[in-house]
Protein backbone atom coordinates (compact mmCIF):
# COMPACT_ATOMS: atom_id res chain seq x y z
CA UNK A 1 0.00 0.00 0.00
CA UNK A 2 1.03 3.79 -0.97
CA UNK A 3 1.67 6.25 1.72
CA UNK A 4 -1.04 7.93 -0.31
CA UNK A 5 -3.30 5.04 0.36
CA UNK A 6 -2.68 5.29 4.24
CA UNK A 7 -4.15 8.65 4.67
CA UNK A 8 -7.36 8.84 5.69
CA UNK A 9 -9.92 11.25 3.10
CA UNK A 10 -11.01 14.28 4.26
CA UNK A 11 -14.60 14.79 5.65
CA UNK A 12 -17.51 15.44 3.30
CA UNK A 13 -17.72 18.87 2.75
CA UNK A 14 -21.61 18.82 3.85
CA UNK A 15 -19.98 18.55 7.30
CA UNK A 16 -19.22 22.02 6.56
CA UNK A 17 -22.07 23.59 5.11
CA UNK A 18 -23.05 27.43 6.25
CA UNK A 19 -26.04 28.69 8.00
CA UNK A 20 -28.16 30.84 5.42
CA UNK A 21 -28.07 34.48 6.37
CA UNK A 22 -31.44 35.09 6.97
CA UNK A 23 -31.68 32.62 9.46
CA UNK A 24 -31.48 33.69 13.30
CA UNK A 25 -30.02 31.24 15.62
CA UNK A 26 -32.32 31.14 18.79
CA UNK A 27 -30.78 29.67 22.21
CA UNK A 28 -31.95 25.85 22.58
CA UNK A 29 -31.09 24.79 19.18
CA UNK A 30 -29.56 20.97 19.11
CA UNK A 31 -27.63 19.14 16.77
CA UNK A 32 -24.33 18.87 15.08
CA UNK A 33 -22.08 22.15 15.54
CA UNK A 34 -21.10 21.68 11.92
CA UNK A 35 -24.62 21.85 10.64
CA UNK A 36 -24.80 25.62 11.58
CA UNK A 37 -21.28 27.07 11.71
CA UNK A 38 -19.72 28.86 8.62
CA UNK A 39 -17.95 26.55 6.09
CA UNK A 40 -14.26 27.26 5.77
CA UNK A 41 -14.29 29.20 2.42
CA UNK A 42 -12.70 32.38 1.24
CA UNK A 43 -16.19 33.77 0.69
CA UNK A 44 -17.20 34.08 4.31
CA UNK A 45 -16.80 36.65 6.26
CA UNK A 46 -13.68 36.80 9.07
CA UNK A 47 -16.29 37.79 11.97
CA UNK A 48 -17.94 33.98 11.84
CA UNK A 49 -16.34 31.48 13.58
CA UNK A 50 -15.82 28.20 11.39
CA UNK A 51 -16.26 24.36 12.98
CA UNK A 52 -12.29 24.24 13.64
CA UNK A 53 -12.58 27.76 15.22
CA UNK A 54 -14.57 26.31 17.56
CA UNK A 55 -12.74 23.26 18.40
CA UNK A 56 -9.62 25.43 19.46
CA UNK A 57 -11.70 27.62 21.27
CA UNK A 58 -13.29 24.64 23.22
CA UNK A 59 -9.41 23.01 23.51
CA UNK A 60 -8.71 25.86 26.09
CA UNK A 61 -11.98 24.50 28.43
CA UNK A 62 -10.57 21.59 31.11
CA UNK A 63 -14.01 20.30 30.24
CA UNK A 64 -13.94 20.56 26.12
CA UNK A 65 -16.81 18.41 25.92
CA UNK A 66 -19.27 19.77 28.02
CA UNK A 67 -18.32 22.96 26.33
CA UNK A 68 -19.01 22.38 22.84
CA UNK A 69 -22.89 20.52 23.90
CA UNK A 70 -23.14 24.05 26.18
CA UNK A 71 -22.51 26.13 22.90
CA UNK A 72 -24.29 23.36 20.36
CA UNK A 73 -27.58 23.91 22.78
CA UNK A 74 -27.23 28.01 23.10
CA UNK A 75 -24.71 28.94 20.71
CA UNK A 76 -26.13 32.56 20.58
CA UNK A 77 -24.62 32.45 24.60
CA UNK A 78 -21.17 33.97 25.36
CA UNK A 79 -19.14 31.64 27.11
CA UNK A 80 -15.85 32.00 30.33
CA UNK A 81 -12.77 30.54 29.12
CA UNK A 82 -9.57 30.25 30.82
CA UNK A 83 -6.36 32.36 29.44
CA UNK A 84 -2.80 31.11 29.55
CA UNK A 85 -2.40 27.29 27.88
CA UNK A 86 -4.21 27.68 24.11
CA UNK A 87 -3.68 31.47 24.34
CA UNK A 88 -3.25 34.37 25.99
CA UNK A 89 -5.89 37.97 25.34
CA UNK A 90 -4.51 41.51 25.76
CA UNK A 91 -7.34 43.91 26.13
CA UNK A 92 -7.01 47.39 25.07
CA UNK A 93 -9.88 50.57 24.59
CA UNK A 94 -10.90 50.07 21.43
CA UNK A 95 -9.99 53.25 19.06
CA UNK A 96 -6.51 52.54 20.02
CA UNK A 97 -7.20 48.64 19.15
CA UNK A 98 -8.57 49.31 15.88
CA UNK A 99 -5.13 51.47 15.21
CA UNK A 100 -3.23 47.88 16.93
CA UNK A 101 -5.35 46.00 14.04
CA UNK A 102 -4.83 48.33 11.04
CA UNK A 103 -1.04 48.32 11.50
CA UNK A 104 -0.74 44.83 12.11
CA UNK A 105 -2.73 43.93 8.60
CA UNK A 106 -1.86 46.35 6.82
CA UNK A 107 2.07 46.61 7.88
CA UNK A 108 2.74 43.56 9.76
CA UNK A 109 1.68 39.51 9.93
CA UNK A 110 -1.88 40.04 10.63
CA UNK A 111 -3.60 39.08 13.89
CA UNK A 112 -5.25 36.02 15.60
CA UNK A 113 -8.59 35.93 16.56
CA UNK A 114 -10.09 39.53 18.04
CA UNK A 115 -13.02 40.11 19.85
CA UNK A 116 -15.05 43.65 20.87
CA UNK A 117 -16.88 43.75 24.39
CA UNK A 118 -18.07 46.32 26.42
CA UNK A 119 -16.06 49.26 24.58
CA UNK A 120 -12.68 47.24 24.40
CA UNK A 121 -10.46 44.94 22.01
CA UNK A 122 -9.57 41.81 23.00
CA UNK A 123 -6.74 40.26 21.25
CA UNK A 124 -5.74 36.57 21.39
CA UNK A 125 -1.86 36.03 21.70
CA UNK A 126 0.22 33.53 22.51
CA UNK A 127 0.70 32.07 25.88
CA UNK A 128 3.13 33.66 28.09
CA UNK A 129 2.43 37.05 26.53
CA UNK A 130 0.66 38.82 29.20
CA UNK A 131 3.68 37.52 31.98
CA UNK A 132 5.73 39.20 29.28
CA UNK A 133 4.25 42.25 27.72
CA UNK A 134 4.19 44.63 30.69
CA UNK A 135 8.13 44.32 30.86
CA UNK A 136 8.43 44.98 27.33
CA UNK A 137 6.21 48.11 27.78
CA UNK A 138 8.14 49.42 30.97
CA UNK A 139 11.48 49.45 28.64
CA UNK A 140 9.94 50.71 25.09
CA UNK A 141 10.77 54.57 24.86
CA UNK A 142 6.80 55.37 23.52
CA UNK A 143 5.26 53.14 26.50
CA UNK A 144 4.20 55.97 28.18
CA UNK A 145 2.09 57.01 25.39
CA UNK A 146 0.28 53.53 25.08
CA UNK A 147 -3.25 53.27 26.88
CA UNK A 148 -2.97 50.98 29.97
CA UNK A 149 -3.14 47.11 29.08
CA UNK A 150 -5.03 44.08 30.62
CA UNK A 151 -2.84 41.61 30.31
CA UNK A 152 -4.77 38.18 31.09
CA UNK A 153 -2.91 34.78 31.28
CA UNK A 154 -2.37 31.90 33.65
CA UNK A 155 -5.25 31.82 36.71
CA UNK A 156 -7.52 34.38 34.45
CA UNK A 157 -10.71 33.92 32.47
CA UNK A 158 -12.09 35.72 29.71
CA UNK A 159 -15.64 35.98 28.58
CA UNK A 160 -16.00 34.27 24.71
CA UNK A 161 -18.39 36.04 22.01
CA UNK A 162 -21.18 33.40 20.37
CA UNK A 163 -20.27 31.32 17.83
CA UNK A 164 -23.13 32.47 15.87
CA UNK A 165 -24.16 36.39 16.45
CA UNK A 166 -27.22 36.38 18.49
CA UNK A 167 -30.64 37.90 17.65
CA UNK A 168 -30.10 41.13 19.91
CA UNK A 169 -26.39 41.77 19.67
CA UNK A 170 -26.37 44.70 21.75
CA UNK A 171 -23.64 44.56 24.81
CA UNK A 172 -23.22 41.11 23.70
CA UNK A 173 -19.37 40.48 22.53
CA UNK A 174 -18.65 40.07 19.20
CA UNK A 175 -15.30 38.75 16.92
CA UNK A 176 -13.81 41.13 14.53
CA UNK A 177 -11.42 38.30 13.42
CA UNK A 178 -12.88 35.02 14.46
CA UNK A 179 -11.05 31.85 15.22
CA UNK A 180 -11.09 29.74 11.74
CA UNK A 181 -8.57 27.31 12.01
CA UNK A 182 -7.70 24.40 14.64
CA UNK A 183 -4.38 25.87 15.50
CA UNK A 184 -4.32 29.57 14.89
CA UNK A 185 -1.42 31.76 14.56
CA UNK A 186 -1.28 33.76 17.56
CA UNK A 187 1.00 36.72 17.89
CA UNK A 188 3.94 36.58 20.67
CA UNK A 189 4.32 39.74 22.65
CA UNK A 190 7.49 41.43 20.81
CA UNK A 191 4.99 41.41 17.94
CA UNK A 192 1.90 43.22 20.08
CA UNK A 193 4.92 45.36 21.08
CA UNK A 194 5.38 46.35 17.43
CA UNK A 195 1.57 47.13 16.93
CA UNK A 196 1.23 49.20 19.91
CA UNK A 197 4.25 51.40 19.20
CA UNK A 198 3.02 51.80 15.49
CA UNK A 199 -0.57 52.32 16.71
CA UNK A 200 1.00 55.39 18.91
CA UNK A 201 2.94 56.79 15.90
CA UNK A 202 0.32 56.66 13.60
CA UNK A 203 -1.84 58.71 16.14
CA UNK A 204 0.45 61.36 16.65
CA UNK A 205 1.04 61.59 12.96
CA UNK A 206 -2.58 62.24 12.66
CA UNK A 207 -2.76 64.25 15.82
CA UNK A 208 -5.67 62.18 17.11
CA UNK A 209 -5.57 62.10 21.17
CA UNK A 210 -7.65 58.37 21.97
CA UNK A 211 -10.07 59.15 24.63
CA UNK A 212 -10.64 56.79 27.51
CA UNK A 213 -14.73 57.09 26.92
CA UNK A 214 -14.44 55.60 23.36
CA UNK A 215 -18.05 54.88 21.83
CA UNK A 216 -18.89 51.53 22.69
CA UNK A 217 -18.80 50.47 18.71
CA UNK A 218 -16.16 52.21 15.80
CA UNK A 219 -17.96 50.28 13.28
CA UNK A 220 -17.30 47.30 11.06
CA UNK A 221 -13.96 46.61 9.34
CA UNK A 222 -13.05 43.48 7.44
CA UNK A 223 -9.80 42.57 7.35
CA UNK A 224 -8.07 40.14 4.66
CA UNK A 225 -7.66 36.69 6.77
CA UNK A 226 -6.16 35.12 3.69
CA UNK A 227 -3.09 37.43 4.75
CA UNK A 228 -2.89 36.02 8.09
CA UNK A 229 0.10 33.72 8.47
Amino acid sequence: MTPAEDTPPPPPLSRFRSTPRNRTVTAGRRGPMSAWLRNDTPHDHATEVTAAGAGWLTSASAYPRSTLALWEARPASPVVLPCGSVFDVVSVESVFGRRMLDRLWAEGPGSGPVALHRGRMLLFTAPGTAHRLPSLLRWEESGDAVPPLLCHGTGDAITVPPLTPAADGAGTPRWVVAPDTRHPWLPGPEVILWACVRAVRAGVAAGVRVSIFPPADQGAKVYDVSRRR
